[in-house]
């Protein structure tokens, strides 16, 4: 049984069809059409497939079944931080990141009479969270709904016009909604990092900068961190995130997902990772890919 809305699965179903024949071209996100990781798919392979999918783990499976080429997945957000199991599930996936994408977050709201008729908001609660001031000078109530552009397509199927959503233009699009404001999240810099992921890495071409996304495992020992990341200061390579997070119970050695700015076959790079690999008990490399222009 579908958890989409009507509207919302009739989409699923055309577009599912579409991807399912020309899997090479078959792109996999999580959500209902018209999120804001359908966008996504959109500004990044503009003649590929979208396939939706309710979960994240049915996103990544669709790669690894080689029923799509790639998978564009949400990494971390700006205001809200890493996107949830993320950091778990990019590493146990065997999928290679080939790219990352930078998406500006722009909430609409939307729905179908006229806005003076609305008394209530449906959309995902980080959604409704970055909306809440606009929401609240507004008067309207927010009811929380489990993705943003299902909500969009349940507002639009239901057809009550006191009921809008919190959505994205595109799902405006899909579903016959009314824009009836644009840009009304509480903070201006909104953005959500994507990345690409594949069965195969791809080489990135000569000249054109690079990141690294890797995972590794601290030795349990005074000050391993530190020591782990020297090599990275001493041959200036630029650490852009670093997250520590805990696995299988154990709260005294520590993981930590990693980007820096460049190659592992880079000379400094390489040296940094010799170093790193004195420190730690193992590192994974999850991928490397050109870096965004959105970056920074």
């Amino acid at each position: 049984m579908s958890s989409y809305p009507p509207l919302a699965d009739a989409l699923v179903r055309q577009m599912a069809q579409r991807a399912d024949a020309d899997p090479a071209n078959g792109v996999a996100f999580q959500g209902a059409p018209g999120a804001y990781s359908h966008q996504a798919v959109r500004e990044l392979f503009p003649n590929g497939n979208p396939l939706p999918c309710p979960a994240f783990e049915d996103a990544i499976e669709a790669v690894q079944t080689g029923r799509v080429a790639r998978a564009v997945i949400p990494i971390e957000n700006s205001l809200h931080g890493r996107v949830a199991d993320m950091h778990f599930l990019l590493p146990e996936s065997g999928l290679h990141i080939v790219g990352e994408h930078f998406v500006r977050v722009r909430h609409c709201l939307l729905g179908i009479g006229e806005e003076s008729q609305l008394n209530e908001v449906l959309s995902h609660p980080q959604a409704l969270g970055q909306v809440r001031k606009r929401m609240r000078a507004m008067g309207l109530e927010p009811i929380s709904y489990f993705d943003t552009a299902a909500a969009a397509a349940f507002v639009a199927g239901e057809g009550d016009p006191s009921r809008g959503a919190i959505a994205s233009a595109l799902a405006a699009e899909l579903y016959g909604l009314k824009i009836f404001r644009q840009g009304v999240e509480d903070a201006d810099h909104n953005t959500t990092r994507f990345v690409v992921l594949a069965r195969e890495p791809v080489a990135v071409p000569p000249g054109v900068p690079a990141m690294t996304s890797m995972v590794f495992q601290v030795r349990s020992v005074p000050a391993a961190l530190f020591k782990a990341l020297g090599g990275f200061a001493t041959n200036g390579i630029n650490i852009t995130k670093l997250e520590s997070y805990l696995r299988g119970g154990s709260f005294q050695v520590a993981e930590f997902y990693a980007d820096i700015e460049g190659a592992p076959n880079d000379p400094a790079v390489k040296l940094a990772m010799e170093e790193l690999g004195f420190h730690t008990n193992w590192i994974k490399v999850l991928g490397t890919y050109p870096r965004a222009d959105g970056r920074g």
